[in-house]
């Protein structure tokens, strides 16, 4: 009788074990089928395929693990500040392109044609920026790789050259507006002694800044953009006390909102502020800067987590950068004679006769912010092509010879570009409308494989994202479209 239970306690035990294998067996595949591309370990895959980073680039999350931690794969450790710090940058990074001398334009034009009326469409619209750049993040985290490479492996070869061209003209455009609004900067920090060719020269340079800064580190080239950002908010905070917009119809902007027939062009500017198309793939590969465990779930929403605060964190204070700049401008020009032949040229200009020198003349805190915006975006350009790039077409090159083929891509267009349309203030103006109307064209081609790709389970898997958000990432897209089409409409009905 013993013997017998013996024999079915064993037996039972055995069956215990087997079931605890088949369980760990289970976790263990679904790690590796969602995950495994993510793991830093496996360098055959690094050698044959492009990555947004090193397994030794990247930065080590150093964390003290709790028994629990260790044993299972769905365990969110708790909130940590330091941690926090660790995953601290590449929002910053991102946010950029909410700061170039192209959006710093529409603020101020907006601002001197719209007055404070527009403010709440540019709150919304961060909101509306900062879920799309979450999603991009949340691709990079959860499937460790970048856009560009999804749409390497799920799309066709037709499409994904399609995807791959029209990526690469957003770049441009955007590339155009951000070495332009330097070359505007460094003319008036010169006193017009670099004409504008000069200054786009100069701008060009940037590439090799970047690759110096990049042989220090990813945490050293992102202590550069705090720098510069601060540079950013400090000028145009600077300006703001200066000018002393209104509190009460800043607040009226900011709650109510309004919008008229004659202002959909900088409504449409104010929105162009948030959607640029190349940002969705950049923000994409910036996440995979920091060594994440692919086997543990709980430590990719972990990482989800924080870099969503840090997003965040980031684009509330460009929020406010936008915001000092079109409401220093509804203050000075809204309902004056200047205000429709306002433009990123002629705006220091007009700013210093209306508030004058002083110990520091407002004309240069304008060139200071102006450069330093300038120079920040097209060094993130600089690394959104090259990400692109690798992505799309599988390069594996020397990081110098890459950020010197994606340089010139858009060095050369822009050089023509500042040569045939430095001719008047207007001609580049006119510029500036246009570039924004190729950025709108590319929107769908950067959003549509994006909110595909992270509601695909296939790609996703647990982490695709849930039927409530899909729907409102859609009509957030077609809100964008719509807007951007009725601009268009209404400068080419002005040009004809």
């Amino acid at each position: 009788m013993n013997s017998q239970t013996r024999e079915e306690e064993s037996s039972k035990e055995e069956l215990d074990k087997d079931k605890d294998k088949d369980k760990e067996t289970a976790e263990e595949s679904e790690s590796k089928r969602l995950l495994s591309s993510q793991s830093p370990s496996s360098s055959s895959s690094d050698d044959e395929n492009e990555v947004a980073f090193e397994s030794r680039e990247k930065i080590v999350i150093v964390d003290f693990d709790s028994p629990e931690s260790i044993q299972n794969v769905d365990f969110v450790p708790p909130f940590s500040w330091k941690k926090l710090w660790l995953f601290t940058g590449p929002g910053f990074l991102m946010s950029i392109a909410f700061l170039d001398p192209g959006n710093l334009e529409g603020d101020l034009q907006s601002g001197a044609i719209a007055g404070y009326s527009l403010l709440w469409l540019l709150m919304w619209a961060t909101v509306m920026g900062l879920l799309i750049q979450l999603l991009s993040a949340r691709v990079g985290v959860a499937t460790g790789r970048h856009l560009a490479e999804l749409c390497r492996e799920e799309y066709p070869t037709w499409a994904r050259f399609v995807l791959w061209f029209m990526a690469e003209l957003a770049l441009i455009g955007a590339d155009i507006q951000e070495v332009i609004g330097s070359a505007i900067a460094i003319q008036i920090l010169s006193n017009g002694a670099l004409p504008l060719w000069a200054g786009v020269l100069i701008t060009a340079s940037d590439c090799f800044v970047f690759l110096f800064l990049e042989n220090y580190g990813v945490r050293k080239l992102e202590a550069v953009f705090a720098v510069l950002i601060a540079t950013m908010a400090l000028s145009f905070a600077w300006m703001f006390g200066d000018t002393k917009p209104s509190g009460k119809e800043l607040l009226i902007g900011i709650l109510v909102p309004r919008l008229g027939s004659k202002t959909i062009r900088q409504a449409v500017g104010v929105v162009g502020c948030v959607i640029m198309p190349h940002n969705v793939f950049l923000h994409s590969a910036l996440v995979q800067s920091r060594n994440i465990d692919p086997k543990r779930r709980g430590r990719v929403q972990e990482a989800i987590n924080y870099y969503s605060i840090e997003s965040s964190v980031a684009l509330l204070i460009s929020f406010m950068i936008n915001l000092f700049v079109t409401t220093i401008f509804a203050k000075g020009f809204y309902g004056t004679k200047q205000a429709n032949n306002i433009g990123l040229v002629n705006a220091g200009q007009y700013l210093e006769e209306k508030y004058g020198g002083g110990v520091f003349p407002i004309l240069y805190i304008w060139g200071i912010g102006l450069l330093a915006a300038g120079q920040s975006s097209t060094i993130t350009g600089t690394y959104a092509g090259q990400f692109i790039m690798g992505g799309f077409l599988n390069l594996r090159l020397k990081k110098w010879l890459r950020a010197l083929i994606t340089r010139s891509f858009a060095i050369v267009p822009t050089i023509i570009v500042a040569l045939v349309f430095n001719t008047s203030e207007a001609s580049l103006d006119i510029l500036n409308e246009w570039l924004n109307v190729l950025q709108s064209i590319q929107i769908p081609f950067a959003l549509i494989p994006l909110l595909t790709l992270v509601a695909k389970e296939q790609v996703m898997g647990v982490f695709r994202i849930g039927p409530f958000l899909e729907p409102a990432c859609y009509h957030c897209y077609l809100s964008a479209v719509i807007l951007f089409t009725e601009s268009n409409n209404s400068i080419a009905k002005r040009s004809g």
